[in-house]
């Protein structure tokens, strides 16, 4: 029996509509956790509106925007986060990776002073997973672009401040997948939802 875990989704697709892909996965992992029995709290990007940083000092001495606290209160409860967004030009919507270097700031997800690739990790002891969705086959994602981008967000953000284990979850050729094939994902992350994976 798996022990009940507090989990934090964050959809980061910049498109807040509840037709997309992205929507449906999260919600699927989100049924299927609760039914697991476990705690869950959701963060759509698509709804939130902050602005971008763009000075290293704004990045240590600058306070988070108000829109941002309840996403970083969400990190600091949770257990478990599981990040959902579509590739797009090859990496994470630059909404998302807005987002992250607003709520990475010193003093919650690194140091106080700053980062350091061997200091402490505050937000060690939290596990992740990533939910990519694309229009190319996963596989040719992963073995032929080795699934660079997704690395990158793994070990040099996730990974970089304490998240371990991390996994993943690359769902390819949207564009071809039909009723079938969506209805299939949203039984994998049922199931993966479950179990708090």
């Amino acid at each position: 029996m798996t022990t009940s875990r507090r989990i934090l989704l964050i959809e980061g697709h910049p498109d807040a509509s509840v037709e997309r892909l992205n929507h449906a996965l999260a919600e699927a992992y989100a049924d299927g956790a609760r039914a697991g029995g476990h705690e869950v709290r959701r963060i759509g990007l698509g709804a939130l509106d902050f602005p971008v940083l763009k000075t290293a000092e704004a990045w240590h001495h600058g306070t988070l925007p108000p829109t941002l606290q309840p996403a970083q209160d969400g990190i600091a409860w949770a257990q478990h986060v599981v990040i959902f967004f579509p590739l797009w030009l090859g990496d994470m919507p630059a909404l998302l990776k807005a987002f992250l270097e607003q709520v990475a700031r010193p003093g919650f997800a690194v140091g106080p002073e700053g980062a350091k690739p061997f200091g402490h990790k505050p937000l060690s002891g939290r596990s992740a997973r990533v939910v990519v969705t694309m229009g190319m086959p996963a596989l040719a994602y992963r073995w032929y672009f080795r699934a660079h981008s997704v690395k990158s967000l793994e070990r040099n953000i996730l990974g970089f401040v304490g998240f371990a284990p991390i996994h993943e979850t690359l769902v390819g050729s949207v564009e071809n997948l039909g009723t079938a094939g969506v209805a299939r994902w949203l039984s994998k992350l049922r199931k993966l939802g479950e179990k708090a994976a």
